[in-house]
């Protein structure tokens, strides 16, 4: 999230510069009108006072104009949530874990992107609840989790999984799935602990993520890669000025212009106006301090060499608009895993999961299908790759439906990128 985080920053200082001529110019007409009455002189112009006040209503109501821009109509997600409980981390962060859906069958279990949380999962809620059980979990110190007291790294995060995981029935099968740094998550714990692969961990789908420092697979990476020092520094001035960069960006939430930073860092077509308020509201509510954090671990982390040791079922989804991640990290970790299908759905940006939720959750559905599937059969026939011509339940494109969504031709399904 470090290209979106550059480009909110840049907007949010632009829409504090509004709000100050703003209060500039009311004022400078207040002291005028003040003279002039004092003085018994003629009235100054209005044009400051009207100049002032349309100034004052963008920055502290551009938010509904700018949505009605750059969004779309469309129907609102469900705004449920499971009730949560709390999952003691392995570093003595409280984890909130919500847990809902079917009774049976496997465990679909969500890790979000970074600066988020698990209310951005609500399509998926909606769409898979009433065919697998699913546990959605707030990465430490975004939304309800608690911060880390050893402080914030990929390995950490690795090792709460394993605490969710844990904290799970353990005669379910799990499927992992992570988006944006939720995937690098779900990349680290299956190092971590390839002992649970095949066996509680049944498979693994990850979204638009990379396999590396993300600067190395952003856009404008080559431009961008020579100047982490200078990315670090200013991370770590966030952290200094946290409190203050928060009021900031609630003053940019109500400018609308960190959903103009959104909608075209973070999203490949048009969003729905209530999927892009979601995301810009979640990532205005978490500390700017905890995502510097975050995004400072990211920039020390790779398993670029070690992803040939992955080997358990995995479904890889990449965003053929996505500069945040650009698709070929995805392409390159499809290629390495041993047993990978990749699904390039060409017009989703980073938020895939989001803006285009049906495709990315019928696929999801189709492959925990077939994940139960594999794992009905006898151990010869369970350990062929899902890869195999003839596998029952490959993913297939998506029928006709909401348009951008399901039935798109932008939507590709690559059936096979490394056979077994």
């Amino acid at each position: 999230m470090i290209l979106f985080a550059f480009l909110q920053r840049l907007l949010a200082f632009a829409s504090l510069g509004v709000f100050a001529v703003a209060v500039w110019l009311l004022w400078g007409w207040y002291d005028a009108q003040h003279v002039a009455t004092t003085l018994d002189l003629a009235e100054p112009s209005t044009a400051a006072l009207w100049l002032g006040v349309g100034l004052l209503a963008f920055s502290l109501l551009g938010r509904f104009p700018v949505l009605m821009l750059l969004g779309q109509a469309g129907a609102a997600s469900p705004a449920r949530r499971a009730v949560g409980v709390e999952v003691a981390g392995a570093d003595g962060a409280v984890l909130h874990v919500e847990i809902e859906g079917a009774a049976e069958g496997p465990i679909l279990l969500f890790t979000h992107g970074w600066a988020l949380s698990s209310r951005i999962w609500a399509e998926a809620r909606a769409d898979l609840a009433d065919r697998f059980g699913l546990v959605f979990w707030d990465l430490p110190g975004l939304g309800r989790s608690g911060r880390p007291p050893a402080g914030y790294s990929i390995e950490g995060f690795a090792e709460d999984l394993y605490a969710v995981i844990d904290s799970l029935p353990e005669d379910r099968p799990i499927i992992l799935v992570g988006h944006s740094i939720g995937g690098m998550t779900l990349l680290t714990f299956c190092l971590r602990h390839p002992e649970l692969l095949n066996r509680r961990v049944a498979a693994v789908v990850l979204e638009n993520t990379t396999h590396t420092n993300p600067l190395e697979t952003m856009a404008f990476s080559r431009l961008v890669r020579p100047l982490q020092p200078v990315i670090e520094l200013a991370l770590k001035l966030d952290m200094l000025l946290s409190p203050a960069l928060w009021v900031m960006n609630w003053q940019a939430w109500l400018s609308g212009s960190t959903h103009l930073a959104a909608r075209f860092i973070a999203f490949g077509a048009r969003p729905t106006r209530e999927r892009l308020d979601r995301t810009v509201r979640l990532i205005t509510k978490n500390s700017p301090a905890v995502q510097a954090r975050g995004n400072l671990a990211m920039l020390h982390w790779s398993v670029t060499d070690r992803l040939p040791g992955i080997n358990v079922p995995a479904l890889v989804f990449v965003g053929g608009r996505d500069l945040i991640t650009k698709d070929h990290a995805g392409e390159a970790i499809a290629a390495a895993l041993p047993q990978a299908r990749l699904v390039r759905v060409e017009d989703a940006g980073h938020m895939g999961p989001v803006e285009k939720a049906a495709f990315y959750n019928e696929q999801i559905g189709d492959f925990a299908e077939f994940v139960r599937l594999l794992r009905s059969r006898a151990p010869t026939a369970a350990r062929r790759s899902f890869l195999s011509p003839d596998a029952d339940l490959a993913p297939q494109a998506s029928p006709a439906g909401e348009p951008g969504e399901r039935g798109d031709p932008a939507l590709v399904v690559h059936p096979t990128v490394r056979p077994i």
